[in-house]
């Protein structure tokens, strides 16, 4: 392995980020190129949405509450929560009373979480994905990966992108390992600060990158095709770095809980919506 720390964040263009405009850094649907796979890529698994319903062949629903962190909402697969139009996916956070079909509890919160486990899944290549996401005090919307096999944490996570509300302009990066995650609060992670992100569109894209160097693999976010941040593996441990195997992506709006804090609901007054243009996975020809 290479002569680096146990892993090393090196953050990039965090300057240039800061206090970016819509005019420099969002990306209109109008602009963007109609074949977008990178050269030294193929494309191996995509969606869209640019039908009317979401394709089951490509994703699952997760249903559910809490989740691990203590989120507000309750996440169905109806289609007042998940749906597909206008080319886009869409995912919506409600304020209402809900009771789950069979159940006696309620809630006062709804949204949607869905996965390509065994449909959509790779390990090493590109995965990035066209988001607009939603805004207010209390939600918090994520792009992440979960692997096909194995328990978290020893078996990592990859948030690819993470929001909050009460932070309008940031989007965080993170990686999750047995030794180091976000229940002992001590998780790898990077916040940028790219501008407009609530209500405009923007490509988020991940690269994990086989022997990258010295026999290191490594990870490397990026915004809107700019480099905002990178992990080197130094271990082959998988404590450390679990990060060789399929992972699978997951696409979902929490409400509340740890890190979402606090609900403001007058936000619900307006739509409360992460839509979603398209999602690409792309492997090494």
């Amino acid at each position: 392995m290479g002569n680096r720390n146990k892993l090393q964040w090196a953050l990039l263009g965090c300057l240039v980020l800061l206090g970016c405009g819509k005019s420099g850094n969002t990306v209109p649907k109008d602009e963007e190129p109609k074949d977008t796979t990178p050269k030294e890529y193929q494309l191996v698994w995509s969606d869209e949405f640019e039908g009317t319903t979401l394709d089951m062949s490509k994703w699952n629903y997760t249903t559910g509450t809490g989740f691990g962190n203590q989120e507000k909402q309750y996440c169905t697969d109806r289609i007042q929560n998940v749906r597909v139009e206008d080319g886009n996916l869409v995912i919506a956070a409600l304020k209402e009373n809900y009771t789950p079909p069979g159940t006696t509890s309620t809630y006062r919160y709804t949204s949607a979480r869905i996965n390509s486990k065994g449909k959509g899944f790779v390990k090493y290549g590109k995965i990035e994905a066209r988001i607009s996401l939603p805004s207010g005090k209390g939600t918090w919307p994520a792009f992440w990966m979960l692997p096909e096999v194995g328990s978290w944490p020893l078996y990592g996570e990859i948030d690819i992108m993470e929001h909050v509300g009460f932070d309008p302009t940031m989007i965080s990066h993170a990686l999750h390992t047995s030794n180091k995650n976000g229940s002992k609060g001590n998780n790898w992670h990077n916040r940028q600060y790219p501008g407009n992100v609530e209500g405009e569109f923007n490509v988020y894209t991940m690269e994990w990158l086989e022997d990258f160097d010295e026999g290191d693999d490594c990870i490397i976010f990026s915004i809107n095709g700019k480099e905002s941040a990178r992990a080197y593996q130094n271990s082959e441990d998988i404590k450390d770095w679990p990060f060789n195997r399929d992972f699978y992506v997951i696409l979902n709006i929490a409400i509340g809980g740890t890190w979402g804090g606090t609900i403001d609901d007058a936000i619900f007054a307006n739509p409360v919506e992460m839509k979603v243009d398209w999602i690409r996975m792309y492997q090494k020809k």
